[in-house]
């Protein structure tokens, strides 16, 4: 009962975000979300305590205490910016986004050539899928499900105004691959951790091992589609840019964890250089291999099926 009393104040409350953000300039909205993620940084004790041990597993000594709240702080900040661009987005058009966001089209990507766009939870992820539609670079978009599905129509009414479909992401792999092979594009968020097994991989993650999904290196095996990791970087003045590394090229041979690993690579002097935007309070490395020399987050745990995913060559 309480489960269904919690669900309908979050549809409330999501409906009522999503009515109200868009009527408020861009100044405030900036404000809400620094103010705002500044206060659930403090409030959020669980997603604190995440952050700060993903911080100390991978930079140790390198940060300071002080220094590594400070990170944990903008982590925070950045993803309710996110969230509520995400809401702010009705007000965005094929004309204006430009004032927002800048895009230079992929220099190898050849107009009207299917691709796969590899993300990443780094800064504005949700205006990035938006900026890509608004230039025409419009596809099939793998999502994760929601725990309360009732929120899920207002998530996909704004993701998809700039001309994407989303799909869930469960059981939509097929019709992804369907769908490239018809010459269609996607684009799926790969840094998040996945139970180990046949449809995950192992890869190096800032010097942790890390099960990810190979799904975007996969797709490319099988369809031959361009496959592009991206990601947003907040700029001054709460704009942003839409940055595409270079076009994945490995020869036939050779596996999804290598295409996975090199994907990752192309991203993980971006989270070094300026570590803040990424989602620190996300639990990236569940599980940790029995014997290592690194020290893992408190909440990573042995696994044995992750025990032969990073033994595997």
């Amino acid at each position: 009962m309480w489960k269904k009393i919690r669900y309908k104040l979050e549809y409330g409350g999501l409906l009522i975000t999503a009515r109200l953000v868009p009527l408020f300039p861009r100044w405030f909205v900036l404000a809400i979300a620094r103010v705002g993620g500044g206060i659930a940084s403090m409030a959020d004790r669980a997603g604190r305590r995440v952050a700060l041990a993903n911080l100390n597993a991978v930079f140790g000594e390198e940060y300071s205490a002080s220094e590594k709240r400070r990170i944990v702080r903008r982590s925070y900040q950045h993803f309710a910016q996110t969230m509520l661009d995400l809401m702010w987005s009705p007000r965005l058009t094929s004309s204006n986004f430009h004032r927002y966001i800048d895009f230079e089209w992929p220099q190898e990507l050849q107009p009207g050539e299917n691709v796969i766009i590899a993300c990443y939870h780094y800064s504005n992820f949700e205006w990035l899928s938006l900026a890509c539609g608004f230039r025409g670079l419009r596809g099939t978009i793998l999502a994760q499900e929601f725990k309360n599905s009732v929120l899920e129509p207002i998530f996909r009414r704004l993701r998809e105004q700039s001309g994407h479909s989303f799909i869930p992401r469960t059981g939509g792999i097929l019709r992804v691959f369907k769908l490239l092979r018809r010459g269609g594009s996607t684009a799926m968020l790969i840094d998040l951790t996945v139970p180990p097994g046949t449809s995950a991989v192992a890869i190096n993650c800032l010097g942790l091992q890390k099960s990810v999904t190979p799904a975007h290196a996969w797709l490319h095996q099988q369809t031959g589609a361009a496959l592009i990791p991206a990601h947003c970087q907040p700029l001054d003045g709460g704009r942003y840019r839409v940055v595409f590394h270079p076009r994945i090229k490995l020869s036939a041979n050779v596996g999804v964890r290598e295409i996975a690993q090199v994907c990752w690579d192309t991203f993980e002097s971006v989270v070094r250089a300026n570590p803040g935007p990424w989602l620190w309070m996300y639990k990236h490395w569940r599980y940790r291999p029995t014997h290592t020399d690194r020290s893992y987050p408190f909440y990573a745990s042995p696994n044995p099926k992750f025990e032969r995913m990073v033994a595997k060559k």
